[in-house]
């Protein structure tokens, strides 16, 4: 048997080799760059980001109070002054007690800030060009070909519309007639077909959009396939997770709005309509016609029966079944799905009786 024992060196190397690619720039640029006060050495390089307790010299890191929900765990003030990073980005209050020599990032609002600077950092360079390998038809109009990428073994049909900067990964398929708006990425495997698509939409691999809806009508004893001659159309900066399938309309449109991010495995049946920036959790189901108002969010594995409608500002609950209206800016969770504090009360009277 072979004994394998790395110091840390090593498994610092082999770390940094497993780690994405990061661009190498400077505390002054990202400080010029974000409108970030700077505090320190401006020409302070910067490979990489990491957690503040596991940062190494060469990256960065942040440390922040800020409560924007429940789930953010601040870490003890400890941490912050241990920390090997060579720059922190960190609010005002807290500078004081960085690293001597640590060069600062001050903002109000750390969190906000790391999420910029991961993206500027982490960027992945531009592709262009189509491959030779594409399948691209005879009628689909490239709004400017030059800087369209389309990778190898992807499929692009006659009168598809390719707005300017979008990116069409290995082996997708872009059917008839789709619109892909300006800077949408459609990674590998995504099949997209009977839609429209906004712009800095992102469409992760598998997902499947604009096919037929689970749509039937039951005539003699027999189930009868109710032909669908909607589209599915997707507001400006969609995210649709992998193997999440949105269905056409059957006679409307099936609709996401501006801003909405889908998780992963979720069902989109025929007819829906999301409003803006909602959030939808992983293996949430919905059945046709529902309707969901702006900034909504449905937790994880919830199901809506037909034409439900969910407010705007409203919340489901993880693992919920809803079969009624859930009211603007109110909270419903369990089976079927009720009012939270009514769900508080159903669970507390169960747990009392439970031990008597």
């Amino acid at each position: 048997m072979l004994d394998f024992t790395y110091n840390r060196g090593m498994l610092n190397l082999i770390r940094s080799l497993l780690a994405p690619a990061a661009n190498k720039t400077t505390a002054g640029q990202l400080a010029e760059k974000f409108g970030l006060e700077l505090r320190g050495d401006p020409n302070a390089i910067v490979r990489g980001v990491a957690p503040i307790a596991d940062a190494r010299a060469g990256q960065l890191a942040f440390y922040s109070t800020e409560r924007n929900s429940a789930a953010f765990k601040i870490l003890p003030i400890e941490v912050l002054k241990n920390t090997r990073a060579t720059v922190i980005l960190v609010q005002p209050e807290q500078a004081e007690f960085a690293p001597a020599g640590a060069t600062l990032l001050v903002t109000p609002s750390p969190r906000g800030n790391i999420v910029k600077i991961l993206g500027e950092i982490y960027r992945e360079k531009p592709r262009f060009g189509i491959s030779r390998d594409a399948i691209v038809e005879r009628g689909v109009f490239f709004r400017n070909r030059r800087s369209t990428y389309v990778g190898q073994f992807a499929t692009i049909e006659r009168g598809a519309v390719i707005e300017p900067d979008v990116k069409i990964y290995p082996y997708a398929y872009i059917g008839r007639n789709v619109t892909l708006g300006r800077g949408t990425i459609v990674q590998t495997g995504a099949h997209i077909e009977n839609a429209t698509i906004g712009a800095e939409c992102v469409i992760n691999s598998g997902a499947v959009i604009g096919k037929d809806g689970f749509g039937y009508t039951r005539q003699n004893g027999h189930n009868i396939f109710i032909p669908h001659v909607g589209r599915v159309v997707l507001g400006d900066r969609v995210s649709v997770g992998s193997n999440t399938c949105i269905d056409r309309g059957a006679m409307t449109d099936t609709v996401v709005g501006d801003g909405t991010k889908i998780d992963n495995l979720c069902q989109i049946a025929h007819g829906c309509v999301i409003g803006k920036e909602c959030f939808i959790a992983g293996q949430t189901g919905m059945a046709g016609g529902c309707v969901i108002g702006d900034r909504a969010l449905l937790a994880g594995q919830v199901g809506l029966a037909n034409g439900v409608h969910i407010g705007n500002d409203a919340e489901v609950g993880a693992h919920s079944g809803v079969f009624r209206t859930v009211d603007d800016g109110t909270r419903a969770m369990g089976y079927p799905a009720v009012p939270g504090m009514e769900f508080f009360r159903q669970y507390a009277w169960l747990k009392k009786q439970s031990k008597n």
